[in-house]
């Protein structure tokens, strides 16, 4: 029987954030300025016969709590939403808090603690020497996975050095 043969290194590595991001606000300001000045020197690319962007999300998720206390002020319920944008996040966040038949069926008030908040935005990146790698985002690391040459790791780190946000 045959044996499978290595024909690549892929690597991965994270950065563990010394403060997790205050808000996904704040980490989406950073993804932004990332899609639209292409700081890691991307390129388009085609695959499947489409032009592909440099750097692109290919994938999003938010999720947070919502919950209820009585007149006590005891913990009574709690409603958790997830989201695959930012926007929808927002909108389904306003919409359970705004919701008093919930909160009469609950037995509380409803507020939301936005520090228990999750989010996370994955990047795929196209880079020059034609590697595909991500940079996946979360509230307190950035990975970068599927990458071989160690000089996309070199130039997202020292672009990651500029950035306080990301010490």
């Amino acid at each position: 029987m045959a044996d499978f043969v290595s024909k690549s290194t892929v690597k991965s590595a994270v950065r563990n954030l010394t403060a997790p991001f205050e808000n996904k606000a704040a980490m989406n300001t950073i993804i932004g300025t990332i899609l639209a000045d292409n700081p890691w020197s991307c390129t388009p690319y085609i695959s499947g016969g489409d032009n592909l962007p440099a750097v692109a999300k290919s994938s999003e998720s938010y999720s947070g709590k919502v919950i209820y206390e009585n007149n006590d002020g005891k913990q009574v319920g709690t409603v958790t939403i997830k989201a695959p944008s930012s926007g929808g996040f927002d909108t389904c966040m306003t919409n359970v808090l705004a919701d008093e038949a919930l909160e009469t069926a609950m037995g509380g008030v409803a507020s939301h603690d936005s520090s228990d908040d999750s989010f996370t935005v994955t990047l795929k990146c196209h880079a020059a020497n034609g590697e595909l790698y991500n940079v996946r985002f979360s509230r307190d690391a950035v990975t970068v996975t599927s990458y071989e040459s160690d000089g996309i790791l070199t130039t997202i780190e020292t672009w990651a050095d500029t950035i306080p946000a990301l010490a």
